[in-house]
């Protein structure tokens, strides 16, 4: 890899870390945000989906002009106002602020995922691209292993504020680096692409293109089988199975540490076996991780570390084959429309995962949580979906080809 494409690479992946942090740590602050201000499961729920559908929303809406403008303006303009979001997570004094401050957070959320993995696709090959998927998923990783446990540590030390004022300020340090080192990304401009995108036309499009819906189902079936069981994971290992705050940023630590080293080698793994086969073989994997976690036995705290980092590095090898055949679906000009339409779908993805497992799962008096295994079942079943959908969309590859590819999957 090219030493230009591998800075552009670094600052993309600096860009989705802060950007997946600030969508993790809400997660793990469930066992602080309920009992301070009094909420239920299901209202905690809400938090996490209120993130996740307003950039379902935004990243539908900018489907219609994102590939009309430089994808580096586009990407600026929705970090910045994901910064501001942020900012205002970290003063919000109450529950209806705070989740007032998610929906502003995910209205300028939903346009920064789309516009890096956009970016991924024009600016690497097709038969490099797993490669450099694993790079941008790293970051995930580095969230893990890093920006969690150090967030949980800043709520145990000051309070549940701390972590959105250390992703703030973080984003805040990178943005001039932003500015001056990433290069204008305008080569899908052309004379078509300025023409006003009708909504309508465009979504015929879509429909009519059974590569592009297969793609869709993909996203959302990986998406929804993953985020069924986080929301409730670190209230559960510390309501019901009796592990401490301490602990319990370890998962993610040691899970983020995992994933850390396995993301590139798992890229290029893709690129090399075929990313529908990687594909299938981390997620007939990832079952056994699932049916273990959401029924957790009396076990000791290592073996826990044990079950779910292996889960953590499954589930990293499902995202990063199906997020380069997902890429390459559609040629250059409307690539980010639909990666646009393709990042909305994930966002409303895990948003109906988190408010499905806030139905599903039930707070106690005593705060444990009851239910917590049917998240899991549902988990499989949909898992079992995502593989039924990348064979569907793998044949269709193979019969017809796809845009820009050299390589099938």
């Amino acid at each position: 890899m090219k030493s230009k494409e591998k800075i552009i690479l670094l600052l993309l992946a600096a860009i989705n870390f802060t950007h997946i942090l600030d969508f993790m740590i809400m997660m793990p602050l469930g066992n602080y945000l309920m009992p301070y201000f009094n909420i239920s499961s299901q209202q905690f729920s809400m938090l996490v989906a209120a993130y996740t559908f307003s950039a379902g929303i935004s990243g539908f809406l900018a489907a219609f002009f994102v590939d009309r403008f430089d994808r580096k303006r586009v990407l600026l303009v929705g970090y910045a106002g994901f910064l501001i979001g942020t900012l205002f997570c970290a003063l919000s004094p109450t529950y209806s602020l705070l989740l007032l401050s998610r929906i502003v957070a995910g209205i300028f959320g939903g346009l920064i995922g789309a516009q890096v993995l956009s970016i991924v696709a024009d600016l690497i090959p097709y038969e490099r691209r797993g490669t450099a998927m694993g790079v941008i998923m790293a970051a995930f990783s580095v969230a893990s292993v890093f920006g969690v446990p150090f967030s949980l540590y800043l709520a145990n030390i000051f309070n549940w504020h701390g972590p959105f004022f250390f992703v703030a300020g973080m984003g805040c340090l990178l943005l001039p680096f932003l500015i001056k080192y990433l290069p204008k990304i305008d080569g899908h401009l052309t004379e078509n692409s300025k023409i006003k995108v009708n909504p309508i036309v465009l979504l015929k499009d879509i429909a009519k293109d059974r590569n592009q819906l297969l793609a869709l189902a993909l996203s959302a079936s990986v998406m929804l089988g993953h985020f069924m069981i986080i929301p409730f994971l670190n209230p559960f290992l510390e309501f019901n199975k009796g592990f401490s705050k301490s602990q319990t940023p370890v998962v993610y630590m040691v899970g983020g540490a995992l994933t850390l080293i396995s993301s590139p080698f798992l890229g290029k793994i893709a690129d090399r076996i075929g990313k529908h086969r990687l594909f299938t073989i981390m997620a007939l994997t990832a079952i056994i991780p699932i049916a273990i976690i959401t029924n957790l036995p009396n076990i000791p705290f290592y073996a826990v570390l044990v079950v779910t980092g292996f889960w953590f590095v499954v589930s990293s090898g499902r995202t990063i084959p199906a997020q380069a055949i997902i890429s390459n679906v559609v040629n250059s000009e409307r690539r980010g429309s639909f990666m646009s339409i393709n990042s909305s779908v994930q966002q409303i993805s895990v948003g109906l995962a988190s408010v499905i497992a806030g139905l599903v799962v039930i707070k106690t008096p005593t705060n444990a949580l009851a239910h917590y295994e049917i998240t899991g079942y549902i988990s499989i079943a949909v898992t079992l979906v995502s593989i039924f959908v990348i064979s569907k969309l793998n044949a269709k590859v193979s019969s017809k080809g796809v845009v820009g590819s050299k390589e099938v999957a």
